[in-house]
């Protein structure tokens, strides 16, 4: 029998033992309408009776940015898997599945499991209405601490100081680059911004930056917190010795020949100074392994090479800004093609402006959901000269698209993470007609 969500004496009904993840997701959105709602006390509350608020004997590694988060915590948890710990890693949002918002061990958490955590967070709770993030959340606390874990990986959903994650006190705190995105919530200055992600940071542990222009805010949470702040091209140092190598120079670790990953090397270099703030020393093998072997969906992922095409979920300027660097390096001999959509409380114009100039064709995409931005309307953010088309769809533009590409070109699809997935479930859905 599926759970019907119907609302009796102004209550929506709970779903019962039958129903599957998604009716539980369905639930989970109809009870808080709310997208967003920051804040630590309501979250924290229900923790505190579930009794996640303390995960020891696991150590903690919170991650926040407004870029990076992803990579630097997927090379984090490979680097420390390789070492032989176990592993979990909270992150959002997810591409294809909800359940890849939370890895233990490198597999994402069964179907079963998030409905066995949602129903006991359910009855935990009581009368305190809880968030979809909020939920998501305290489920990943939940699963993190019946796997008994030695490392616990939380990726900040939303700034950093009222996002459900910090009713945790991470044993290492890591901002990873800081930067304008969801100035709604979290301040139209950077200084704003780092204060607000600045509040991960906690009393006496360690708290490492990553972004070589740190905010002044930044430093000053940390001194008032009692932090003890470690920044890139301060406390730890990097250099790029060749092509395929690099060094890491930290207070203890001195790391050369490195292999360098495949994600962005500045967040290779925040995890190691985040590792070597959490451990006295770690196997060289496991740190070159994990470099190795680290990749992410959606982050200049090679869907195919030839023609190349590359996803990259980069929403605001300064992702735009690395993306244009890595399609500068790019050997190619054909055309350039951007797949791009977004979302309408995006920095639109400061996005597409840094790539305007690389691009030879636009194929300009509308995303069909409450905040997403119309074709048009990214249209409107390029030079008149621009060689332009609109869809309505990511199937129509798909379809449009391919058959004009040759194996010397490249693709670049991005704008959003609802982009990348639909671009995903696109392809899925035509290799199955």
């Amino acid at each position: 029998m599926k759970m019907k969500l119907s609302e009796t004496a102004g209550q929506i009904s709970v779903p019962d033992a039958s129903a599957n993840l998604q009716q539980w997701l369905d639930y989970l959105l109809a009870i808080h309408p709310q997208e967003i709602e920051l804040g630590l006390e309501r979250v924290a509350a229900v923790a505190a009776r579930l009794a996640l608020l303390v995960l020891a004997p696991a150590k903690v590694i919170t991650v926040a940015g407004t870029n990076g988060k992803g990579t630097t915590c997927r090379m984090l948890e490979l680097i420390l898997q390789q070492a032989g710990f176990r592993v979990g890693v909270y992150s959002s949002p997810h591409l294809l599945h909800y359940n890849e918002r939370v890895r233990i061990q490198g597999v994402d958490a069964a179907d079963a499991d998030f409905i066995a955590a949602f129903w006991q967070i359910e009855q935990a709770r009581g009368d305190i209405s809880l968030s979809f993030f909020e939920y998501g959340t305290l489920a990943a606390l939940l699963l993190f601490k019946q796997a008994a874990l030695d490392v616990i990986i939380l990726e900040v959903g939303l700034g950093g100081r009222l996002d459900a994650t910090n009713i945790i006190d991470a044993d290492v705190s890591v901002i990873t680059a800081v930067d304008l995105d969801h100035q709604a919530f979290l301040g139209n200055t950077r200084e704003q911004v780092g204060y607000e992600k600045a509040g991960i940071f906690r009393n006496g542990r360690p708290a490492v930056v990553g972004d070589p222009q740190m905010p002044n805010t930044v430093a000053e949470v940390a001194a008032a917190k009692g932090a003890r702040l470690k920044q890139v091209g301060v406390d730890f140092h990097w250099q790029s010795t060749d092509e395929q190598h690099w060094r890491f120079s930290g207070s203890r670790w001195q790391l050369s020949q490195l292999p360098k990953p495949r994600l962005p090397l500045a967040n290779a270099v925040t995890a190691l100074a985040a590792l070597e703030a959490l451990y006295d020393e770690l196997p060289r093998a496991a740190i070159e392994q994990g470099l190795r072997q680290a990749t992410l969906s959606g982050r200049m992922e090679h869907f195919c090479e030839q023609p190349l095409i590359l996803l990259d979920v980069a929403h605001n300027p300064h992702a735009a800004r690395y993306l244009a660097g890595q399609l500068q390096t790019l050997p190619r001999q054909g055309k350039l093609y951007a797949l791009c959509g977004m979302l309408k409380d995006k920095d639109i114009q400061g996005v597409l402006s840094v790539l305007a100039e690389q691009v030879d064709e636009w194929h300009l995409v509308t995303l069909h959901n409450e905040r997403g931005a119309t074709a048009q309307t990214l249209r409107q953010a390029l030079p008149a000269t621009t060689c332009c088309w609109q869809y309505d769809e990511m199937a129509s533009a798909w379809k449009a698209l391919s058959p004009r590409l040759h194996n010397a070109d490249v693709v670049i699809v991005f704008g959003s993470f609802y982009t990348v997935s639909g671009f995903k479930e696109v392809v899925q859905a035509i290799g199955k007609e």
